[in-house]
């Protein structure tokens, strides 16, 4: 089978993270086998669609380093021409298809013209939940004859096309959640086209699929229940019908359904708040998958090779922010300086200087976020006022503390450029003093690191005087001795 995947949002916000879990897993699975990943954009309900979302959407898979494939071009029977294109799919182009298999289904008598009013209905419904009965269409329309509705029609009035979902049952093996049965009485007869001449999600997806020729629909749970209308449907076509896997909702610390009152759900936010791209698909690509039991962290090479939809979880993914911010440290800590400093530009105020650079990539081991960057920065750019009696190791006094820092002075001064070129060398050249004086490590290195950062906790002093420099590091030492001899 060559597996083609689509990826359907409509165009209502910002990308949901459970949208881009759905993509991933469309990717992965595409792409391990060497199919085709594609963006259909579902924007058949005009009065929801928000401006600047396809363009959001297309912004955040360039940021996670995701593309797809093929173009929205068509030959004439519906079938996907050999032209490329960069462009998703956009169902509002596509009316003239959709409208001939709505009319094949009227035709054939799989579906019916509705005259019924809002009014009407929203009273039917509410008869219905009284009675505490399965809120559908009562079928009032479909004992007009052929010759009323097309009167109806010819006259203007409006009208809507109604799939008539047929007695019995539609069975089907979801990838993920296993055998399942719907008993046909508790299928609505749903509206396949609006009077405004648009189709509604449940045909344009039905005829989409299958001229897109879709092997695997991959969505949220929440579209369990309609799947029954999509099987019916390919079946009253003649249609191959794809295989279905419903995943697991997205769940909130809490355990609860996630919504914009309980977490951040745009990708976007996630970016603003400092997470790398590698890092959130990585988090985003194993919620309720994992590929192996005891690894956390892995290449979307290794995802796309490992995904098995078999192994996706039926039940909910927690979003675990202390994970993500463990794994995006991770991340963070495997770049390099120039990488680091590039990632990092947005999120800084200060100039990019080297010493800014170096800085940022001694501290990518300190900090979770590129957004706790700012802070991260400031003793390196500026020393900040502090009690001198910090300078002071747990097992001496200010006079060993002053002593030692003299000490350090004039070791620093007689240090070479070649030594401050690296953490390594400075170390060294450190202990191997420390080690030929018979001096203690704390006393030492203690009011060293102090001095140099105006902290009790920071880098080590070593890493603080590569960041630093010769000059900056014997001022900041100066400074110390002064304070601790006032």
């Amino acid at each position: 089978m060559v597996v083609r995947t689509r990826l359907a949002p409509s165009p209502t916000g910002m990308m949901h993270i459970g949208t881009l879990r759905t993509a991933l897993f469309d990717y992965f699975l595409a792409k391990q086998s060497g199919g085709k990943f594609i963006i259909r954009i579902e924007d058949t309900d005009q009065g929801r669609s928000v401006p600047g979302a396809v363009e959001n959407l297309l912004e955040m898979f360039e940021a996670v380093n995701i593309s797809h494939d093929e173009g929205p071009f068509l030959n004439d029977d519906g079938t996907i021409s050999e032209r490329g294109d960069f462009g998703p799919y956009v169902q509002s182009n596509r009316l003239d298809l959709y409208k001939k298999y709505s009319d094949e289904l009227v035709a054939k008598g799989f579906a019916y013209p509705c005259f019924c009013s809002s009014e009407r209905l929203d009273e039917m419904r509410k008869g219905q939940v009284a009675l505490k009965q399965t809120t559908k269409y009562d079928r009032r329309c479909l004992s007009l004859t052929a010759a009323d509705a097309r009167k109806r029609i010819e006259s203007g009035e409006s009208y809507v096309i109604r799939l008539k979902v047929p007695e019995g049952k539609t069975e089907f093996d979801d990838a993920i959640r296993g055998h399942v049965v719907f008993d046909h009485h508790e299928v609505d007869d749903c509206i396949l086209m609006k009077s405004d001449g648009f189709p509604t999600y449940f045909l344009a997806m039905v005829v989409d699929d299958h001229f897109m020729n879709i092997s695997h629909v991959l969505r949220g749970e929440e579209w369990v229940s309609s799947t029954p209308k999509s099987i019916i449907m390919f079946n009253m076509f003649g249609w191959d019908v794809p295989i279905f896997a419903h995943l697991p909702l997205i769940l909130s610390p809490d355990k609860k359904k996630l919504s914009k009152r309980t977490g951040d759900t745009a990708v976007e936010i996630y970016f603003k708040h400092g997470y790398l791209a590698e890092a959130l698909v990585n988090f985003i690509g194993t919620l309720g998958f994992n590929p192996s039991g005891d690894r956390e962290i892995f290449t979307i090479d290794e995802l796309i090779e490992s995904f098995d939809l078999n192994k996706v979880n039926s039940g909910g993914a927690v979003l675990n922010m202390e994970k993500l911010d463990w794994m995006n440290k991770q991340y963070l800590m495997a770049l390099g300086m120039d990488d680091i400093a590039l990632r990092a530009a947005p999120f800084v105020s200060a100039e990019m200087t080297d010493v800014v650079k170096r800085a940022l990539f001694i501290e990518r081991s300190r900090v979770s976020r590129l957004t706790e960057f700012d802070d991260a920065l400031r003793p390196y750019l500026e020393l900040q006022a502090y009690d001198p009696a910090i300078l002071v190791w747990k097992k001496a006094d200010a006079a060993d503390a002053c002593a030692q820092l003299e000490r350090m002075l004039a070791l620093i001064e007689t240090l070479s450029d070649a030594v401050f070129s690296a953490v390594d060398l400075l170390e060294s050249a450190v202990k191997e003093y420390i080690t030929r004086e018979g001096l203690q490590n704390g006393n030492v290195l203690w009011p060293l690191r102090v001095a140099l950062s105006g902290q009790e906790k920071s880098a080590t002093p070593f890493e603080t005087l590569w960041v630093l420099g010769k000059e900056t590091s014997l001022e900041r030492l100066r400074h110390a001795v002064a304070a601790l001899k006032t």
